[in-house]
C-alpha cells in the first residue's frame, strides 16, 4: 500500500489541497501500476512560525514583505 506524506506551509486554500491529492493519488497509482484505492495521502500543514527559510520564519519574511 503506498503512502505519500507532503508537508505544506499552512495557508493553502483547502479545495487546492483536496486536488492535489487527487492528482498525486493518481500519478502513484498509475507509476506503481496499484489500484488507486490502496493510495494513501498524508498532508501536513507547518506553521509559519515553524518554517525558516535563510535564518527567518517564513512569518516574518511574510510581514517584511507587506
Amino acid at each position: 500500500m503506498p503512502l505519500v506524506t507532503i508537508q505544506l506551509i499552512h495557508g493553502r486554500d483547502q479545495e487546492k489541497i483536496a486536488k492535489m491529492i487527487s492528482n498525486v493519488s493518481k500519478a502513484i497509482s498509475e507509476s506503481l501500476e496499484e489500484p488507486i484505492e490502496k493510495v494513501r495521502v498524508a498532508v501536513h500543514e507547518v506553521p509559519t512560525s515553524h518554517f525558516g527559510i535563510a535564518g527567518n520564519t517564513v512569518k516574518k519574511i511574510r510581514e517584511q514583505s507587506n
